[in-house]
This record gives C-alpha cells, structure tokens and sequence, in this order.
C-alpha cells in the first residue's frame, strides 16, 4: 500500500542570477511500513526534500500526497495541525523543552491537541525506547543518545503515517549512532511504523529497506 507519493517536486530559491534550483522535478513513493534511506552529500537537496515531506516549506510546484492526501492543498493552519497529527519529526539536535521532563517531552504533541496520554501505551513507549528509568529526568540529566530516544518517542507518540528523520545520528558518538539506527528498525518492524531517514553517511543508510540518492537536487538513483 502505497502511503507516500511525490510527483515532480521541485523547489527554486531566488531568481535571475540568483536563482538556486535546491529539488529538481523529484519524484518516488513509499509503502506502508518502509524504511527509507534518503542520501546525499552536503548540498545535495535532501534536507529541502525532508522539508516539503513534512509540510515545512511549500514547493514552487509539484505535489506530496500522505495517504491519498495532497497536503499542499491544505491551508497553512490546515497543514500545521496535519502535520502534527500525522508526521513524525526527528531533528539532528532533538529540540526537547529544557523544563520538561522525559514523559513531558513524549506526550507534547497529544497534550498540543488536547489528547489524553494513555499510560499503557507510554509506558510501552518507554520501554521499547530503553529509556523506563529516566522518566522523570530533564534533558540536562540526559546523555545525548537517550536525548534522541525521547525525542524519536515524541515522534512516534502519535501513531503518526510517517516518521521523517533528518541526519537523526548527526550529533552523536558511533555508539550512540548505532543504537538510535537499530531503534529506528526495532520501531519500523514492530510498530510498522514507516520511516524515512535523511543522511549523508551510505553506512548508516544500509540499515533501510531503501535507498535514494540524490545529487543537486535530482534522485539519480534507488537501491
């Protein structure tokens, strides 16, 4: 089943002579349930990709449907509680609220929606995470591979379609970086949770199912 489609996205900043074209008439799909790999070096365009993917920016044309739905086709209010009930975002730098706590941090996005946290179903987050017994710690008392763990809890928290990850190993130590990976797969295959994962490194990019790679701005190849 297919729940992502991108079709012939492309995305110019500037114009005349200084116009950058960062995604160039992109286009691919994912199933439900996949775990895609998006590479590119520095430069690249992936990040811009990721950003249209999770309706943070608007393309200069093409189109991104997630389930059947065109998001561009929703109004900016529309496509912000759309993407927070639907997409999960896992940052480089995790973004967690410095005065709240780990189960704090998880629950935000059901609290932003008014939404009753299930206990049951957090305290099975904080399990699959590893994370159990650091519930109640800040961020500050946090290593910054448990820092990502809540921060991909908070991203998965909702049942989002899709969970986007942009170079969710950026900031960590191989160790760290080869935990937060297998907890991406772990979340992949138990939850069937789809994901799609921005990196630049072909190493941490083999543990997908998929891989897209993408040079100025056009997917020149898939493996």
């Amino acid at each position: 089943m297919e729940i992502l489609k991108v079709e012939n996205l492309t995305k110019v900043y500037g114009k005349d002579t200084t116009e950058v074209v960062a995604l160039d008439n992109a286009s691919f799909s994912v199933g439900k349930g996949e775990f895609v790999a998006i590479v590119g070096a520095s430069g690249s365009g992936k990040s811009t990709l990721l950003h249209m993917l999770g309706g943070v920016d608007r393309p200069t044309s093409g189109k991104v449907f997630i389930d059947g739905k065109d998001i561009f086709e929703l109004s900016d209010d529309e496509l912000a509680v759309f993407r927070r009930q639907q997409i999960g975002l896992v940052y480089q730098f995790y973004n967690l609220i410095p005065i709240l706590n780990v189960e704090e941090n998880i629950s935000l996005p059901l609290s932003l929606d008014d939404r009753e946290v299930d206990k049951d179903s957090l305290n099975n987050m904080l399990e699959l995470l590893g994370i159990e017994h650091r519930r109640n710690h800040l961020p500050n008392e946090l290593s910054g591979g448990q820092q990502q763990r809540t921060s991909i809890g908070r991203a998965l928290i909702t049942e989002p379609t899709i969970v986007l990850a942009d170079e969710p190993t950026g900031n960590l130590d191989s160790k760290s970086s080869d935990e937060i990976v297998a907890l991406l797969k772990k979340s992949n295959k138990e939850l069937n949770q789809t994901i799609i994962m921005i990196t630049h490194n072909m190493e941490i990019a083999k543990a997908a199912d998929r891989i897209i790679k993408i040079e100025d701005g056009k997917i020149v190849e898939e493996v």
